[in-house]
């Protein structure tokens, strides 16, 4: 049986990090800061889907002949897309709260680091409980550049689309949102394949995601200007 000092210490690296990259996705949103109640929802709403997918994921696995192939990446990387939308569906995106265009993109980081923040957590517990505490502190540091900020460049591309599609027709809007998930998919799906690819390298494809991440500080700028 764990120790508490084991999932004390799982919790505080896989959590703290998140709460920090929120700390500076909302600093975005300053002007029309969202409810920290809403917020709270959200994140923990994203932190309870990973429990729903990973059960999916096992699934996946089993029907991909147990073998780590393109089609397993892919369709992991689609499990976890469409749920971190839903978990953001759920409890944000069609309630009163999302009243702008740039709140799609909020809500939709925060159920990423959410969900960001229970893998990471359970990841480092189990390198922690395997008396791998070193190993786990510097997977932790790699994982805070790099997974999570995936999770948060992959699912804010569907929170974007959403948010310049906002005042358009529902039709239209549909389109949007279907393009910004198989987008999110297409960007995780391609991530993980890098990392597969050139193990030796993972410097290189972190490189690539801190590009997205400059890509979205852009893209919030346009979201916000997005009128009627």
């Amino acid at each position: 049986m764990a120790s508490l000092n084991t999932i004390f210490l799982s919790l505080l690296g896989g959590i703290l990090p998140a709460l920090l990259w929120l700390w500076f996705w909302l600093k975005e949103d300053r002007l029309h800061p969202e409810p920290k109640l809403r917020l709270t929802i959200v994140f923990i709403t994203g932190m309870v889907s990973v429990f729903l997918v990973l059960p999916v994921e096992k699934y996946i696995y089993s029907f991909t002949f147990s073998s780590i192939s393109i089609l397993t990446i892919l369709l992991w990387a689609a499990t976890e897309e469409i749920f971190k939308y839903s978990s953001a569906y759920i409890s944000s995106l069609k309630r009163k709260d999302m009243d702008e265009p740039i709140d799609a993109v909020i809500y939709m980081i925060t159920a990423a680091l959410g969900f960001s923040a229970l893998e990471n957590t359970l990841f480092l517990f189990n390198l922690i409980d395997g008396s791998q505490f070193y190993q786990g502190l510097i997977t932790g540091n790699s994982r805070f550049l790099g997974a999570t900020l995936l999770h948060v460049a992959s699912s804010a591309i569907i929170g974007v689309l959403i948010g310049l599609a906002y005042y358009k027709k529902p039709a239209t809007k549909r389109i949007f949102l279907f393009i910004g998930i198989l987008a999110s998919i297409v960007l995780h799906t391609i991530f993980n394949l890098l990392i597969i690819k050139l193990d030796e390298n993972k410097l290189f494809v972190f490189s690539g995601v801190w590009v997205l991440i400059v890509l979205l500080i852009i893209l919030f700028e346009k979201v916000k200007k997005v009128n009627h």
